[in-house]
């Protein structure tokens, strides 16, 4: 393998791409392109066409994206639909005029169907309805993997699409609106820790059930699918996951105690469960011969540490 081969990690800043750029420096990869959204707006289609005709990368990891949990969906849907349709369409129709040789594109599990049986395989995709309080970013991303594929189809490409379960890690969003259920719970359990509070209130009824996995895990896999897989092995997409899932009130639990708080866990049921159980089918991922290792409890503690040790970057 070139270990000088251009590749570009579009998002290198957030939680995922961060995580994929220290895995590719960790394996020796020394031509490795990022841009700040401040020298490059994803959104801008003339913008990255320019920068694809100047670096002409090789390889092209689109990890860049809105994300946000429940409450940025159900309020921000233009937003969330809008920008990552037009991060991923630039991105990728600009990949193949400059003749990228590969690219990954990630996803994410919100892309099943509301009731798709467990653990979710690739083919339940579009067998159903969606669950509407993720719709607009699930719309995004399912768009995402079906212009790969159509790529692939049409022009022969190689680009291929990734579909991880729950992500956390370090570098995450804790946004007291817009961030997920993980990093929100962390900020939450931090804070009255911290006032020296009696409660901490989770929302819906702690019953639905996640597949978390640390993103250094879903950054090997990347790294190992890109290096060593095609979108023909792969076929339309591929799930990464950690293969188990537990109760949100059962991970509450868990940060809890890494936080070190000893208060108590109050369910505000009036609040939106979501859908009840996402858990991934990795079967295809392990045959690969990949497989997740980093434990919950394991992933949360280095999690919080880095919460801790950057709190005021990551709070604001």
């Amino acid at each position: 393998m070139d270990k000088n081969i251009k590749v570009f990690i579009a998002g290198h800043r957030g939680l995922v791409g961060s995580a994929i750029k220290k895995e590719f420096e960790a394996q020796g990869y020394t031509n490795i392109i990022t841009r700040l959204h401040s020298e490059l707006d994803l959104t801008d289609l003339k913008a990255v066409e320019d920068f694809f005709k100047t670096e002409k990368p090789d390889w092209v990891i689109l990890a860049a994206a809105k994300v946000g949990g429940i409450y940025g969906n159900s309020h921000y849907p233009v937003d969330f639909m809008l920008e990552n349709l037009k991060i991923q369409n630039n991105i990728i129709e600009t990949s193949y005029k400059n003749n990228v040789k590969k690219l990954l594109f990630l996803g994410s599990s919100c892309i099943y169907p509301k009731d798709a049986p467990q653990p979710m395989k690739e083919e339940y995709l579009l067998s159903s309805y969606l669950e509407k309080t993720n719709e607009p970013y699930a719309l995004a991303k399912i768009c995402g993997i079906k212009l790969c594929n159509a790529f692939n189809k049409q022009y022969g490409t190689n680009y291929i699409s990734v579909m991880p379960c729950n992500m956390y890690g370090l570098n995450d969003n804790y946004h007291p609106q817009n961030a997920h259920a993980l990093p929100m719970l962390i900020r939450r359990f931090n804070e009255a820790k911290e006032a020296g509070l009696k409660e901490v209130v989770v929302w819906g009824t702690g019953t639905p059930k996640r597949e978390f996995m640390f993103a250094g895990d879903l950054a090997t896999a990347v790294v190992y699918l890109i290096e060593n897989k095609s979108a023909e092995e792969i076929g339309e997409f591929v799930n990464v996951g950690y293969g188990s899932d537990v109760s949100i009130l059962e991970l509450a639990q868990i940060i809890k105690k890494v936080v070190g708080y000893e208060g108590k866990i109050v369910l505000d049921k009036t609040k939106p469960d979501g859908t009840m159980q996402k858990l991934m089918d990795v079967s295809k991922m392990n045959a690969f011969g990949w497989r997740a290792k980093i434990s919950l409890e394991e992933g949360l503690k280095l999690t919080y540490e880095d919460f801790k040790n950057n709190k005021e970057i990551r709070l604001n």
